[in-house]
């Protein structure tokens, strides 16, 4: 019936997309170095490939803390600590959105409870964030810190001082390309709109993260986030220079991570 005819029509564009992804890799020889990280891309629970990526990095530059800060968590069940979490993590998420921040505290009570989580319902500042942190108890280094506020993201991480995490996985917005330089102008009032219109172009992170002491890395191939390494953690044998947006910039490919699977649930972190 049609409602069969729908399905096969999705997975048929699925494993397209899974072609035009291993071409990607295979084909193309930017990414047969070793030292480029998107051949690493995997998902457990991020949304995109972040997770290998995430889990290479620390299988480069080893784990210490084993603690994680993410802002912007979204529902808890989908970002780049959630699989952190499953490996026996600890850590600090903060979401603005009051129904995420619902679904994160009816759905984990356990993992907050035991304290292997901490969370806070709050909108993240450059005025706020390290009073957050102090709150939460957050270690001055961590392993690492993830960003994804999709809007005055650049501006609160330049307001973070008295941290200092081995791994920043920060949002960029692929419309500038790896040449522009630019950043939304700070507004404490944006909510993410669904347009082009948010955080800053990687170029302006390139420039951030240098003067705060990082490398960038890497970018996932869907051309949403930036992987940053600690200039002191990252070298040139574990790490491919240079370490410029020109040598690293992925545009977006927003359609190569619509996997279908099953719904995910909160219940495997209690298991």
């Amino acid at each position: 019936g049609a409602e069969e005819l729908r399905v096969l029509g999705h997975q048929q564009f699925l494993a397209m997309n899974e072609l035009r992804q291993d071409f990607l890799l295979w084909s193309d020889p930017r990414y047969v170095e070793p030292r480029r990280l998107n051949r690493y891309e995997g998902q457990v629970l991020s949304q995109f490939g972040e997770d290998g990526i995430i889990s290479e990095v620390f299988k480069r530059i080893g784990e210490q803390s084993r603690y994680f800060v993410e802002f912007g968590a979204g529902d808890g069940i989908e970002n780049n600590s959630a699989a952190l979490l499953l490996r026996g993590w600890k850590g600090f998420w903060i979401e603005g959105d009051s129904a995420f921040a619902q679904s994160i505290t009816t759905g984990l009570p356990r993992t907050i409870s035991d304290g292997r989580l901490t969370f806070k319902n709050a909108f993240v500042t450059p005025s706020n964030i390290e009073s957050l942190f102090q709150e939460a108890g957050v270690p001055q280094e961590f392993d690492m810190l993830s960003i994804d506020i999709d809007g005055n993201d650049y501006w609160v991480w330049s307001a973070i001082h008295d941290y200092s995490p081995r791994l920043v996985v920060a949002e960029y917005n692929a419309t500038f390309g790896p040449d522009i330089e630019w950043v939304m102008k700070y507004n404490p009032d944006h909510r993410f709109d669904g347009t082009n219109y948010f955080g800053s172009s990687l170029k302006s992170l390139e420039r951030l993260s240098a003067e705060k002491g990082y490398r960038l890395v890497g970018c996932n191939l869907a051309g949403v986030n930036a992987f940053f390494v600690r200039q002191d953690l990252a070298s040139d044998e574990l790490f491919l220079p240079p370490f410029t947006s020109q040598n690293h910039f992925e545009p977006a490919r927003y359609y190569l991570y619509k996997k279908l699977g099953k719904p995910r649930s909160y219940r495997i972190f209690d298991n």
